[in-house]
């Protein structure tokens, strides 16, 4: 008998979920028990779902059929669930499975700022974890741990790598976000291609209040947020996968060029110590060339091949008028979405929380 600890995935057929069982297979801690879904989508094969195209998954999981998402089943066979289903009905959703005893690691929005839910990115902030343990349900086994914003992932190492050595002081950050960070179907493609939408509904707002939260602590009971300023805009723009991020940062103390390349690509995290299945050897690669970094090369950055997609890409790291500049990239279905989940989940299993 296995004794990995066994996993449902919530909203199986969606980016997300897809993600999500493509990083199960062969996953060295979890097992599939089972695929889940709304109604309409019950007793599907999940082959006949896909819509992640650029993964070949093993015959066996095109097979396995998708069943409605019975919480009580779930909670009987599984310690843990990976939700990938929609923030609306996210929210009721996740908190019964938490009540049930389950462990809920997730990709949607809804619990991100409640009081003892955690927002975790492990090479940041994974000390904050142990603000489920301040969760209603925790004596009974159940807690929530979200992961971010897709845009707040994307940054949120670097930021605090740069925070760590020389201080920060305000974060300017305009974003230019991939088509799949919509979800599937996304954006009607009349609306998108040839074109740039310079607004996604609450983006800012999130990429704002997170990045506090996220920085900031946790300490007698609750979260204290970060001090420094951060201002977001957010635009769709026509890549699939990729979310490109421009920074331009006031920090406390006046570092060289050279200074703050080292800092980024030197920097690690304790899941890198821990050698986590999903985690990068190397979380922020930086690149020097002129035109780097782009969706079309640096998407999938990110080694060995389990963390391929999970790096951050940094480039064009300049100064002007007493400010850094410089652009990010990062994978908003894999480092941004499914893959932050699966490194949260794997942490906690390293840290006997499951």
């Amino acid at each position: 008998m296995s004794d990995k600890v066994s996993v449902a995935v919530l909203g199986a057929t969606g980016m997300i979920g897809q993600r999500f069982v493509e990083m199960l297979e062969g996953h060295p801690y979890f097992d599939i028990e089972g695929l889940y879904a709304s109604e309409r989508s019950a007793g599907k094969r999940f082959g006949d779902t896909l819509k992640v195209r650029d993964y070949t998954y093993r015959q066996e999981t095109l097979d396995r059929r998708i069943e409605v998402m019975d919480l009580d089943r779930i909670a009987k066979h599984c310690r843990l669930a990976f939700s990938g289903i929609p923030t609306e009905l996210a929210g009721p959703t996740e908190t019964e499975l938490a009540q049930k005893g389950v462990a809920v690691f997730t990709n949607a929005g809804a619990h991100r700022m409640d009081a003892h839910v955690p927002i975790i990115v492990p090479e940041v902030n994974c000390a904050q974890l142990v603000s489920v343990k301040d969760q209603d349900t925790y004596a009974s086994g159940g807690y929530i741990v979200t992961n971010a914003n897709c845009a707040s992932t994307g940054i949120v190492v670097p930021l605090c790598a740069l925070r760590n050595a020389f201080g920060l002081k305000e974060v300017f950050v305009s974003t230019y976000q991939a088509i799949s960070g919509a979800g599937y179907p996304g954006v009607p493609s009349l609306d998108i291609v040839g074109n740039v939408i310079p607004f996604i509904g609450h983006e800012e707002e999130k990429m704002e209040s997170e990045l506090a939260k996220m920085l900031g602590t946790y300490s007698a009971g609750g979260f204290h947020p970060a001090d420094f300023k951060v201002m977001a805009n957010c635009a769709r723009v026509p890549v699939v996968d990729g979310h490109t991020e421009s920074l331009v940062l006031a920090l406390r103390d006046s570092p060289s060029l050279e200074e703050v390349a080292k800092v980024l690509a030197d920097y690690r995290g304790e899941p890198q110590q821990l050698r986590l299945p999903s985690a990068p050897e190397q979380p922020v690669i930086v690149r020097t060339e002129p035109n780097r970094p782009q969706p079309a090369f640096d998407v999938m950055a990110g080694s060995p091949a389990r963390a391929r997609g999970m790096a951050t890409t940094v480039g064009r790291i300049r100064q002007s008028n007493g400010y850094y500049k410089m652009f990010a990239l990062s994978h908003n279905t894999l480092r941004g979405g499914a893959g932050g989940s699966m490194m949260n989940a794997e942490y906690a299993y390293r840290k006997n929380l499951l």
